[in-house]
């Protein structure tokens, strides 16, 4: 163990430097904005206030979010919707697959909200989806980025079984705070998701939040669990607190201390590691399928 600078968030006015990003600008954000706009997509690139939606819708890409968006789970670091969810749109996949083409994507990335209302948990929509993008753009890859469904892994299989290149869900948070980060979400049971993702044969990604209140020790010990697991991509970032009324930022991790992540996490054999405090689940998500050092 070392000992790294961390800079606890309630003695800061303001956020380090090295969270400063540059506002959306340019000819090819406007351009996927106007599609997104369009064909009336969620992504969760706006419905998760990702840092980086400048960088990559400026670069041609996003990350679309089916199933809607309001999400039946409250987890207290997520600004997306939480209540009653809309009917299933099944025409959805359709629309995603056409604006992907319309976007010539060539790595595209689909999470969702969860559905805890729906009997197969969105798992339709989600096989429907990918085989409408294969339809559609069929040398486009795929990462999904997917719910636990409440551990009915009839469902998680019918994901599979249309074999994305790569298929990930998060841990989010060390298992000491899942049941105050993840209210509704149980840490084994996503452990038990990866492990059953990566048993059926796919490449297998999950991600971690950093300033939720954990310590190094923790972080190593979700780090190995998740290793244990099978999983073969990981992500490491700094959580940031969406608004007042959700979890609050209690440390910023220094980049020091991402680097030293990084490293152990490939001394422990992971394929790829992504850690760094604007890192999110699907940052550089094609490096995650093509690009493994």
């Amino acid at each position: 163990m070392i000992e790294l600078p961390v800079i606890p968030a309630n003695q800061a006015q303001r956020k380090p430097d090295w969270l400063r990003v540059r506002l959306p600008v340019g000819k090819e954000y406007a351009e996927v904005r106007g599609i997104v706009d369009e064909h009336k997509l969620h992504t969760i690139c706006e419905s998760g206030n990702c840092p980086n939606m400048g960088e990559c819708w400026g670069a041609g890409t996003a990350t679309f979010m089916i199933l809607g968006n309001i999400c039946t789970r409250s987890c207290s670091f997520c600004a997306v919707k939480t209540g009653r969810p809309l009917a299933v749109d099944l025409d959805e996949p359709n629309r995603v697959a056409n604006s992907i083409k319309l976007m010539t994507v060539k790595h595209a990335v689909i999470t969702s909200v969860d559905r805890d209302d729906l009997k197969d948990g969105g798992s339709i929509i989600w096989a429907e989806t990918i085989k409408a993008i294969r339809r559609e753009s069929p040398q486009t890859t795929m990462e999904t980025l997917i719910p636990d469904f409440r551990g009915i892994w009839d469902n998680l299989y019918r994901v599979c079984e249309e074999k994305p290149e790569v298929v990930s869900h998060n841990i989010e948070t060390v298992r000491r705070l899942t049941k105050e980060v993840r209210v509704q979400a149980k840490y084994d049971r996503s452990m038990e998701c990866l492990q059953r993702i990566s048993e059926f044969g796919l490449r297998t990604k999950s991600g971690i939040m950093l300033g939720l209140g954990e310590n190094e020790a923790d972080v190593l010990e979700t780090m190995q669990d998740l290793k244990t697991a099978g999983v073969h991509v990981l992500t490491i970032g700094q959580y940031l607190q969406p608004t007042k009324n959700h979890h609050p930022v209690l440390d910023w991790i220094h980049p020091d201390q991402f680097a030293f992540y990084k490293e152990k996490g490939r001394e422990m054999g992971f394929k790829y590691v992504e850690s760094g405090p604007l890192v999110r689940s699907s940052y550089h998500a094609e490096k995650h399928l093509f690009d493994f050092q």
